[in-house]
């Protein structure tokens, strides 16, 4: 820590994980060309190979084993696996159908779906503004379902799934990356599986169907998933989590940005008030939180 009571490294390597998140559409854009699902199934082999390469070096091999030792652990974590593999399939879909910005609403709506799963599963208790924000973000959330048109199922589905993978991984007394690991080992085959289906039916799969420079970019996609995480459990032992708390929301704003100024997808009046609402419940909601860690750093 420094002087001032925040880790400088800490939180430059902070704010690079969510900028990496932030800029994650412009990524998947690229490989536009690639199927979505043949996209995650190449992100869950290559983040594998990445992530269990660094285990490798970091702890040897037992670090699986004593993972399969633990049977209820591995399960949780097999669960997982299949909630972040949705939310990765889901995502890299909605990026490339021209939905970024109903995809960043998901992401603003998370922290507070994670408050809320809170109080249901851990009978953790909210305080008055919580449950204003909470209430608020549902008012911004019926407003775009009833006056934009359509039920923002998308955004809903992203949130919910990163929301239970969080739920999970919290209840998992596992380190991130070996957690990461077990969760991509767990994708592995059903991905290899899927791709060497394609491959025979003549969709694609593997390498040589796109080109040089998709293969490249479907290859540095697993270390496009891996890093930020790497980044970001470094930085949560270094930086208080209500300023990681505050810092989450540079990857929406990010994606949002892209998906209307970049992407030019529609943001008309009334999806504007929607957002504008779940903004307002975001702003209560940080405001609170800052509030108490203060609080707390007096006492």
């Amino acid at each position: 820590m420094t002087g001032h009571g925040l880790d400088r490294k800490g939180l430059l390597i902070a704010a690079s994980a969510f900028v990496l998140w932030g800029l994650m559409p412009l990524y998947w854009h690229l490989l536009k060309v690639v199927p979505s699902l043949q996209i995650v199934a190449h992100r869950v082999i290559w983040c594998s190979l990445l992530v269990a390469a660094w285990l490798w070096w970091k702890q040897g091999r037992g670090w699986f084993v004593a993972i399969l030792a633990k049977p209820r652990l591995a399960s949780m974590l097999a669960l997982s696996g299949v909630c972040i593999g949705f939310n990765w399939g889901l995502y890299i879909w909605a990026v490339n159908a021209g939905h970024v910005v109903e995809s960043s609403l998901g992401y603003f709506i998370n922290p507070l779906l994670n408050v809320v799963l809170g109080t249901v599963f851990l009978s953790e208790r909210l305080n008055r503004a919580q449950w204003l924000s909470v209430a608020i973000a549902a008012a911004g959330v019926l407003w775009l379902t009833f006056n934009y048109g359509s039920f923002p199922w998308i955004a809903l589905a992203l949130a919910g799934s990163f929301g239970i993978y969080g739920l999970i991984r919290k209840l998992a007394a596992v380190d991130s990356v070996v957690g990461l690991g077990v969760e991509n080992t767990v994708l592995l085959l059903p991905a290899l599986a899927y791709l060497l289906w394609a491959e025979s039916s003549g969709q694609g799969g593997f390498f040589g169907t796109w080109g040089f420079g998709v293969d490249a970019l479907l290859i540095f996609g697993g270390a496009l998933t891996a890093l930020p995480l790497i980044a970001f459990s470094f930085a949560v032992r270094r930086v208080p989590l209500s300023t990681i708390g505050l810092m989450q929301y540079i990857a929406p704003t990010m994606q949002f940005l892209i998906g209307v100024l970049v992407f030019h997808e529609a943001f008309d009046r009334d999806r504007a008030i929607g957002f504008v609402v779940i903004w307002i419940a975001l702003a209560i909601f940080a405001a609170d939180g800052l509030r108490r860690a203060r609080r707390a750093a007096v006492n």
